[in-house]
């Protein structure tokens, strides 16, 4: 696994480079010839500094000894071995390897060569996972900032909290109602908890509460999707929806401004533009990729056809740059998404589930970390959303889900359910149009991959390679040693899958979306790997869900009168409307 040590204004999403041992038998400094000035350098000769360096080997070397933190290594690996790098102008690196044949850094230290300061001490998986370490900025710089992100969060479930007294029944007293909807939107925002220690490098904590949040959610789409928990009474809003229409507006705004000025671009993006350069000059796509983003042909085809446009018109230096091209990309698969959620909200229950979504959206400080971010997941989110638009039409689903899972292939785990559809089982029309048209998409999407004979760089460097990925950002790879246990909860969701594509027996926009939810958040229990941009993958869904399963005013004031539970499609209303 190769990327480059993450750095406030660059970041990487997988494991950082550890550097390769030499033995220390020659008398001269080592000098390379590298892209990256803080490629780190090789130094052995012990006495003598390098040229431009003040310190020696052998001085850095027992300063960085000196550390608690490597007092503490070293007891634990008392014959670890050390070696000495120049890590760009003024700065010394020094690694302790296991020993052996297959030698493993087990911890690293930034000294600071002016002054013989320790800058970095880093120890355990943190040596290997840079992104690990909490660099301020490294993901979206300025969106981690508090006052950034707290306002946000406010934004997101202010418009939805019962500030002010509402009429319950006609005639009767007038009190605050909650419901369940302010808890899932706090759970929502409950993964910040998790972000903010993860920004502070404390992943011991930051990943283990991810899965309290997670759960809460998988119950609550399994129940919505079969009909369980749903609102008796009107989602109320507080402010008139042409209110949140204005915000909607002002957030994008806000987003894309922020995006432009203060953003950087991951590796994940970084990605999108190589694969779009790759496809522009017709070469293969898989393998043979850049050593600063050696992994990052890991991702479906459709990934790098996104990016293609924008590509040809921002163009790309062949550098780890600003990524214009990057940024755009990332800006407007966010923009289509809101469009797409207003669109979908508007056609199910009336404009104002739309503005509701897209306000949700907009607001969601998580969709604006993964914009920051300039990562490739809005896309996941948006052939969702279109998938769902289309989920009357077989062949459309069909291929809306074929082209979802050749992004980044954990939607293809939503297959069964698209198959399903809405309504009652589908005929066997249906089921043999959904099919043809799935697996033309999968067909004509993989054509250069097949033209080029590039399928085996394509299956090791994806399927594979993501098959054995893990990582400390999930409890699999924090406390390891929970094989079985990660093969159970795969195994439910593997399960679940399939079951969705029989049970329940009717089921709308709503449902499907609620039941889609729930198995993406189930791969993601269950997944080695997991990052917050993952967040947006099932977000879309659960604000569906969420949202659209409440009754409008007119139909839950029909229902309490007969005194059966409101089961319509209507608009959502505000609280005090008529």
């Amino acid at each position: 696994m190769v990327a480059l040590v993450a750095a406030p204004a660059r970041a990487s999403t997988t494991a950082s480079v550890n550097t390769t041992p030499f033995a220390k038998t020659t008398t001269t400094t080592t000098t390379t010839t590298v892209a990256d000035p803080n490629t780190p350098v090789l130094v052995t000769e012990q006495n003598v500094p390098p040229k431009g360096y003040r310190l020696t080997a052998a001085q850095v070397e027992r300063i960085a000894a000196a550390t608690l933190a490597i007092k503490a290594e070293l007891r634990r690996h008392p014959k670890a071995t050390a070696y000495e790098y120049t890590k760009g102008p003024g700065q010394w690196q020094v690694s302790w390897f296991s020993p052996g044949k297959h030698q493993v850094e087990l911890a690293q230290v930034y000294i600071d060569d002016a002054s013989g300061a320790v800058t970095q001490v880093w120890t355990g998986f943190q040596v290997a996972w840079s992104m690990a370490r909490g660099y301020p900025g490294a993901f979206g710089r300025r969106v981690n900032a508090w006052y950034v992100w707290l306002p946000l969060c406010f934004l997101f479930i202010a418009p939805f909290l019962p500030w002010r007294r509402t009429q319950t029944r006609i005639g009767g007293p007038r009190r605050r109602r909650w419901s369940l909807v302010h808890l899932d939107m706090l759970a929502l925002l409950g993964f910040s908890v998790s972000l903010a220690f993860f920004n502070h490098a404390k992943i011991g904590i930051s990943t283990p509460i991810i899965y309290p949040f997670m759960l809460y959610l998988l119950v609550r789409m399994l129940l919505l999707g079969f009909g369980r928990g749903r609102p008796r009474e009107p989602l109320r809003l507080f402010v008139p929806v042409t209110w949140l229409a204005i915000g909607t507006i002002f957030l994008v705004g806000f987003r894309v401004g922020l995006n432009v000025v203060n953003s950087n671009v991951i590796d994940v993006g970084y990605a999108g533009v190589i694969g779009a350069d790759k496809l522009l000059h017709g070469k293969p796509l898989y393998g043979n990729w850049p050593k600063d983003n050696g992994s990052g042909d890991t991702y479906g085809p459709v990934a790098y056809y996104a990016y293609v446009p924008f590509r040809a018109i921002f163009g790309w230096s062949g550098t780890w740059d600003d990524l214009p091209a990057a940024h755009a990309a990332a800006i407007v698969f966010d923009l289509l998404t809101l469009l797409g959620l207003y669109w979908l909200g508007r056609r199910v229950r009336g404009p104002t589930l739309g503005v509701v979504l897209a306000y949700a959206w907009a607001a969601y400080p998580f969709t604006l970390w993964t914009l920051s971010s300039n990562t490739n997941d809005s896309l996941v989110s948006l052939l969702l959303v279109v998938a769902l638009l289309v989920i009357t039409s077989a062949p459309a689903r069909g291929v809306a889900a074929a082209l979802a899972g050749l992004t980044k292939f954990a939607p293809f785990a939503l297959a069964p359910l698209f198959l399903r559809g809405v309504g009652p089982p589908p005929r066997r029309r249906s089921v043999v149009l959904y099919v043809v048209a799935f697996a033309l998409t999968v067909v004509v999407a993989m054509l250069p991959v097949l033209l080029h004979d590039n399928l085996h760089a394509f299956w090791s460097d994806t399927i594979s390679y993501q098959a054995g990925r893990t990582s400390p950002f999930s409890i699999w790879g924090l406390w390891g040693h929970l094989g079985v246990e990660q093969h159970l909860v795969q195994g439910a969701t593997v399960a679940l899958a399939i079951a969705v594509m029989f049970v329940p027996r009717r089921r709308g926009v709503i449902e499907v979306a609620a039941l889609g939810a729930a198995i993406l958040i189930a791969l993601q229990l269950g997944a080695g790997y997991w990052l917050y941009s993952y967040i947006v993958w099932f977000f879309p869904l659960v604000a569906v869900a969420m949202f659209g399963s409440f009754p409008s005013e007119m139909g839950w004031a029909v229902a309490a009168a007969v005194g059966r539970r409101p089961v319509e499609t209507s608009p959502v209303v505000v609280a005090g409307a008529p």
